[in-house]
């Protein structure tokens, strides 16, 4: 399947879970042990624009990529970073593109394909994280995870990636036999039953 609508079908689900958050739960804890709610969706407002900007094929800053405050309408500009990510993946000759990242390895370029597989997992995993924080049901569908689990395993599980300070945390055991989703949770670090 086209990865930019496997990606747009995971956005999609973020877009869902984040329109239930309300005030109140900007301050609720979060797999992300670091991050709360609020932060969560700073990242990921953030990485959507960042996104949608290395789409174009341009070379971003790092400065670019920084997550911001939430305003006051968070809800509606996570929609709003949501809409420009699809958009930007959706158009002609993205897949021609090279994607330069500037918060991965040396940032770029890496080719449309997997720069887009990237957002993908990241929305996945983040769409669970927003969920879990949130008290409800991860509206991940079993096809999407399995899409994502591939993706996943692929990211390296050293030291120099994984632990405190980086991007990762480091991989948690799940058996063999667990729904895609949670060997997708557990590869990248959160226990699958997170509470």
């Amino acid at each position: 399947m086209d990865i930019r609508e496997l990606n747009r079908r995971s956005v999609q689900a973020t877009v869902e879970i984040v329109a239930m958050v309300t005030a109140d739960d900007l301050d609720r804890p979060t797999p992300c042990s670091e991050w709360r709610v609020r932060e969560l969706l700073e990242h990921q407002i953030a990485q959507n624009h960042g996104f949608a900007f290395a789409a174009s094929g341009q070379r971003s800053e790092l400065a670019m990529w920084k997550p911001r405050p939430l305003d006051e309408d968070p809800v509606g500009h996570y929609a709003e970073s949501a809409a420009a990510v699809i958009a930007a993946f959706a158009e002609d000759g993205v897949l021609d593109r090279r994607f330069w990242l500037p918060e991965i390895r040396d940032g770029g370029p890496f080719p449309a394909q997997m720069a887009i597989g990237f957002h993908f997992v990241d929305c996945v995993v983040h769409g669970w994280d927003l969920a879990k924080a949130l008290g409800l049901p991860p509206n991940v569908d079993a096809d999407l995870a399995e899409a994502a689990l591939p993706l996943a395993t692929q990211v390296p599980d050293g030291p120099d990636v994984r632990g405190p300070g980086q991007a990762f945390s480091t991989g948690v055991a799940a058996s063999i036999d667990a729904p895609a989703l949670d060997r997708v949770i557990a590869v990248l670090g959160r226990s699958p039953d997170w509470s």
